[in-house]
């Protein structure tokens, strides 16, 4: 795709390059991002996720994605894939702003934002400034990294196992549960996700003695010798008796043995026991996030 055909031409203001041309931002922002793999696990799993399953990885529009350049270097991105939220490195209030009135003057619709929590925040308060659109706290999340794995002891019933295709519909109901437990729509088809997990390894179950489904736990793709935790879910009865942090502790360790220099994950920070669960197993806090719902207008 050229940038005379993209839906979305490379446009600037001051620093900012937008287009909709993954291999065109990668080769502006691949470095960037790969520089802290940690505080960008989000933009490394998202695009990583759009160049092996495809620009409808996520939905039916291609994402829009973004580069700030100062003095010619890369110091920010942002990756929006509708209709779910736009995801954004660290930027300073000044620079949210700039990108707030930016994409607003292009008519961008946007459901919301997610960063960490001083360029969540200074985003979503500009994009009212420029739009009008109210700005609600969806959540409030915490990003982990694993300091020193502590299984938990004694180990629960049961056994972890790595799903395989046999297991595609069953991990696509409970991704789709998982999904509808945090009271929020699934960010692909359940079984989409369901194919793309199991085709690297990237589920595990624990299981009953009789092989009964109890707790899942799916990681994303190794990227820039990281790896993320990206769903932990034990059905709403089978909760409080070991399941989360057995299966936790179990692709924690796959993920060390495979060779990930850092292991994350995302709890929220309302939850008080899952903050707990992975402290217990040896993760330490690195940065909050936040996620804000924009409604379309203060009318």
């Amino acid at each position: 795709m050229t940038t005379s055909t993209a839906r979305h031409h490379l446009s600037d203001l001051a620093d900012w390059h937008l287009t909709d041309d993954l291999n065109h931002f990668l080769t502006r922002a691949e470095p960037f991002i790969q520089s802290r793999p940690v505080l960008h696990t989000l933009p490394l799993t998202l695009t990583e996720t759009v160049r092996t399953c495809g620009p409808h990885a996520y939905g039916p529009e291609t994402p829009l994605l973004g580069v700030l350049e100062q003095a010619g270097a890369v110091r920010a991105t942002l990756f929006h894939a509708p209709p779910h939220r736009m995801n954004l490195t660290p930027l300073t209030a000044e620079e949210a702003d700039a990108l707030a009135r930016h994409l607003a003057d292009l008519g961008h619709r946007l459901p919301g934002v997610y960063a960490d929590h001083d360029t969540a925040t200074a985003f979503a308060t500009a994009w009212h400034r420029h739009t009008g659109a109210l700005r609600t706290l969806h959540e409030r999340q915490c990003l982990y990294r694993l300091d020193t794995l502590t299984p938990p002891r004694p180990l629960p019933e049961g056994r972890a196992r790595v799903a395989n295709e046999g297991d595609r519909t069953e991990v696509a109901r409970l991704y789709r549960d998982f999904a509808q437990s945090i009271g929020e729509p699934p960010t692909r088809d359940p079984l989409q996700w369901a194919d793309t997990r199991i085709a690297f390894g990237g589920v595990t179950l624990w299981e009953a003695p009789d092989g009964t489904p109890l707790a899942m736990a799916g990681t994303n793709p190794m990227v820039a010798d990281q790896i993320r935790l990206s769903i932990a879910y034990t059905p709403e009865p089978l909760r409080g008796r070991g399941y989360a942090g057995a299966v936790i502790s179990e692709v924690t360790r796959a993920a060390v043995i495979a060779g990930a220099q850092d292991v994350l994950l995302f709890t929220n920070l309302a939850n008080t026991t899952s903050n707990a669960l992975v402290q217990r197993l040896g993760y330490r806090p690195v940065a909050t996030f936040a996620l804000y719902d924009f409604s379309p207008t203060d009318a």
